[in-house]
């Protein structure tokens, strides 16, 4: 039986010829951009509005006016045609003007009309690429903009309450802000998606014809499938591996999901449960150094510290919230009276590793560089050379273990160009969207400048936390999950951090770089909470299970993704530093909190809880968290004794013969 989730519309096939022009652009884009990256670096007024053309080209080309569903048809190539000549010409104007443009006092009337332009073929191209939700919020900022008795639209002040009035902005002073500067579309969002962003992506593009994704779910696979649930935590560590290298939870569920799900389903996991826990791993992968998708490079260039820096201070926080999914997993499976899978059906670590080995040699390089201190955009273009090299090296030993012949070593060739080139295009197919949200981000980005609006949204927050930074705290993961409704991850952060920063460091105290990595880590939540959780769903398809029941299940593995935050916040030497003892003390009850969370969640540790020993653990729980080392030293307290008594039940019932698992019944518990 077939539900509505099952069946998805079929995209028409493209013309070939429209097939050869989307790969010719997207491997011209990638070409410049290895270019821009490791061979001769731009301008900012070069590299980004160029990226930005290209960009637009390729995005009329890929995603047709009325859907990708939809045949284009004579009447979407009369709009899509202009479309794709505007995409040219936005990303030509101000590289060829930069003289007049950088010199000239008032904008020339030639240069308000073509910001107009920018503004319309941008927005467009969020909509098809990323949503209507992108493009009604960038429209909506502009309207902001307008709003006052300045403004082209003076009306809209009365809609707004006081704090939020302005005097508003003609049209040739917002057209400038966003196009003829660095403050609107080609500002800091666009600039990360044209330089760092593009090469990594780029990056992963190369791991994944190379074959290396497929080599780091077997590795998983052969290191956790003969344990309990082996196939949920193989789920946990290859989607540790993979989403921070895809940049897209998304693409994580559905690249890992396709081999994990089955087997979860195979070996007992419900399927609402297996999209579950495949969608909260993945959303994980977003917030796993060295890459964090677009996150760590954005934040590097908004609080001004080092790539690496933030790298190292990310490792422990998301090493505790993959060790929390791990942890329910285990308990899941004990629960329901698991076993591994046989060894039959797994790889064998030391084949995986003899047949791939070599694919751990780029990671190596691009950590080794990232640590030397090479840039990001470097480090990126170093790191698609040594996994050129490594992949080439391979074939050529490949070939000269089965003997020469010269049929073959042009066969390879060809194979290897023919890899080249679908890694180029595939990187500038998977950059399209990314960059279309930094650029629909870059007009926020201006509006809140122009505008004032930061600081006005600050002083609301304030005013509605009444000065206390747990409900402050609280009104930024709302709004982070009503924004994630209809932007991506890395514009949902960005408008965040805009509204929400100046009020988190200066009110309330926080550190600039916890208060970014806080709201980063709330970004991330709209993949996996109910109603709108695209990782879930994304799971759900792959399960054939409920959408929401699924994205229930993932909102409950991914709890350590609004915990954690919080001890970033009140325990703020385990991302800034401190004295030793401290930080190790910070570290262990942040362990030991966790740990008790899964414990009060599952209703289950060592064996199954009771119901007062769950209410007992909750306030220790709390008490871990408060910001005073008394109450934290009784907590752990309290906590260590009750999770030992769990532990010396579980060794009693083992020495009287009963079993630790739990019947269907007792599933019923949260």
């Amino acid at each position: 039986m077939t539900t509505d989730t099952d069946i998805t519309p079929v995209p028409p096939p493209q013309p070939r010829l429209l097939l050869r022009a989307i790969a010719v652009i997207g491997i011209a884009l990638s070409l410049f951009q290895l270019y821009a990256a490791g061979v001769q670096p731009l301008g900012l007024f070069f590299q980004r509005p160029i990226h930005l053309g290209f960009i637009l080209v390729l995005c009329f080309l890929i995603y047709p006016v009325f859907g990708r569903d939809q045949p284009r048809g004579l009447l979407g190539w009369a709009i899509d045609g202009p479309l794709i000549l505007c995409g040219i010409a936005v990303g030509a104007w101000v590289p060829m003007n930069i003289d007049i443009i950088a010199n000239q006092i008032f904008p020339r009337q030639i240069d308000v009309w073509m910001g107009v332009l920018t503004l319309f073929v941008v927005l467009e191209g969020a909509r098809r690429s990323v949503g209507l939700g992108m493009t009604i919020i960038g429209a909506f900022f502009l309207a902001y903009a307008f709003a006052g008795s300045r403004g082209e639209l003076p009306f809209l002040s009365d809609w707004m309450p006081g704090i939020l009035n302005h005097r508003g902005y003609p049209l040739e002073r917002v057209a400038s802000q966003m196009t003829l500067g660095a403050e609107g579309i080609f500002g800091i969002p666009l600039g990360v998606a044209a330089t760092f962003v593009f090469v990594f992506v780029l990056f992963g593009a190369f791991l994944e014809v190379t074959g290396a994704g497929k080599f780091f779910i077997d590795l998983a696979y052969a290191a956790t499938g003969r344990q309990r649930g082996g196939p949920a935590k193989a789920a946990v560590i290859a989607s540790a591996g993979m989403g921070s290298i895809s940049g897209s939870a998304i693409a994580n569920v559905v690249t890992t999901g396709a081999f994990t799900i089955p087997l979860m389903k195979k070996l007992g996991y419900r399927p609402a449960q297996a999209g579950g826990i495949e969608a909260a791993a993945s959303t994980g992968g977003q917030i796993m150094p060295p890459l964090m998708g677009a996150g760590a490079f954005l934040m590097s260039e908004f609080t001004r510290v080092p790539y690496v820096d933030i790298v190292l201070v990310s490792i422990f926080p998301a090493v505790l919230y993959f060790g929390v999914v791990y942890l329910l997993v285990h308990i899941a499976a004990i629960k329901q009276g698991m076993t591994g899978l046989s060894a039959t059906d797994l790889p064998r670590t030391r084949k995986v590793l003899a047949e791939g080995w070599h694919f751990l040699l780029p990671l190596v390089a691009l950590v080794a560089l990232l640590v030397a201190g090479y840039s990001p955009m470097r480090v990126g273009f170093y790191a698609i050379l040594s996994i050129m090299a490594a992949a080439a090296a391979r074939a050529l030993w490949n070939f000269a273990a089965s003997g020469p012949s010269m049929a073959r070593f042009v066969a390879m060739c060809r194979k290897g160009v023919e890899l080249t080139l679908e890694a180029l295009e595939l990187g500038a197919r998977n950059a399209v969207a990314v960059s279309m949200a930094c650029a629909v981000a870059g007009i926020i980005v201006g509006v809140v400048g122009l505008t004032g609006l930061g600081l006005k949204f600050s002083a609301m927050m304030i005013a509605f936390s009444g000065g206390n930074l747990l409900l402050a705290l609280l009104l930024v993961i709302i709004a982070s999950l009503i924004l994630g409704m209809g932007l991506p991850v890395t514009a949902a952060y960005i408008v965040l951090i805009i509204l929400v920063g100046p009020a988190l460091t200066e009110e309330f105290g926080v550190p600039v770089l916890i208060a970014h990595l806080v709201v980063f880590w709330y970004s991330q939540d709209s993949n996996v909470t109910p109603p709108v959780a695209l990782a879930g769903f994304a799971g759900a398809a792959i399960a054939g299970s409920k959408p929401m029941e699924t994205s229930v299940q993932a909102w409950k593995y991914a709890k350590g993704l609004y915990l954690i935050p919080l001890f970033m916040v009140f325990n703020e030497e385990i991302i800034i530093g401190g004295p030793l003892p401290l930080v190790l003390w910070s570290g262990a009850i942040a362990i030991l909190g966790l740990v008790a969370f899964a414990a009060v969640l599952e209703a289950f540790l060592w064996r199954p809880m009771q119901l007062w020993m769950r209410v007992l653990l909750m306030p220790g729980i709390v008490a871990l968290f408060w910001p005073e080392l008394m109450v934290e030293i009784a907590g752990a307290a309290l906590v260590v004794a009750l999770l030992a008594l769990n532990w010396m039940q579980s060794r009693r019932d083992r020495e009287t013969g009963q079993d630790g698992t739990v019947g269907q019944s007792d599933l019923s518990h949260p």
